[in-house]
């Protein structure tokens, strides 16, 4: 497992947020768990 600190665009804003993933995870992956996770904490 990893931790790797992703900057993401949402709604026009830029989000800073971790994600713990396994070592072989592709970019496409986290990019995706990055956005859901800044989205999840916005709909909350």
């Amino acid at each position: 497992m990893k931790e790797i600190t992703v900057t993401i665009d949402y709604e026009g804003m830029k989000y800073q947020t971790n994600i713990i993933t396994n070592k072989e995870a592709r970019e496409e992956e986290i990019l995706k768990k990055a956005e859901e996770q800044v989205r999840k904490q916005w709909n909350n």
